[in-house]
């Protein structure tokens, strides 16, 4: 062990939330000690990229879930209306205010007794697995407009990044992913 640092990054599980944190100790008895630092806030891809501002993109990472929807969902709401002008429900039904809501509070829903998936056609939020179209399904929700799931979206050619799998086979046991190269 170092003397002057210890250094632990750790995926964990925070109010439903995937957050990377760091811990940190310095064996100067002068300088505060920090055990936990938040560092990341992952449960739902891509929302943090698109709907912040630069400036607000760390403050958005260092937010407790609890205080994400009123510190942001303005924000989102005024990107959304940027991004897709024309939106007034998406295809859960949900109007500029609720989804932006939705998305400002940044967790992973997780359900224990049913479905885990990101969107499958009837279960919505209900977990992840590493083969749901997670970006797709937020691209549809931005700009596929309420009829998007009867095959008719809004905005066809933004429904899609078409990248429709993985690059290579997920593995059967842990850590699941495979291997980079």
């Amino acid at each position: 062990m170092k003397k002057n640092k210890l250094m632990l990054f750790s995926a964990l599980l925070i109010g439903g939330s995937l957050a990377i944190g760091s811990c940190k100790k310095d064996n100067n008895p002068s300088a505060p000690v920090v055990y936990y630092q938040q560092q990341d806030q992952v449960g739902r891809p891509a929302i943090n990229t698109v709907f912040n501002a630069a400036a607000d993109k760390q403050t958005f990472n260092e937010t407790a879930p609890s205080a994400m929807a009123a510190l942001f969902q303005g924000k989102f709401q005024a990107k959304l209306l940027a991004l897709n002008p024309a939106y007034t429900t998406n295809a859960l039904g949900l109007n500029d205010t609720v989804f932006t809501t939705v998305l400002a509070n940044d967790v992973l829903n997780v359900s224990t007794t049913g479905t885990t998936t990101f969107f499958d056609g009837t279960n919505v939020l209900t977990g992840r697995t590493l083969s749901d179209d997670v970006i797709d399904v937020e691209l549809t929700l931005i700009f596929g407009g309420p009829t998007a799931l009867k095959g008719t979206p809004t905005n066809s050619g933004l429904i899609s990044d078409h990248v429709n799998a993985n690059d290579k086979a997920f593995l059967t046991v842990f850590p699941y992913e495979a291997a980079p190269w």
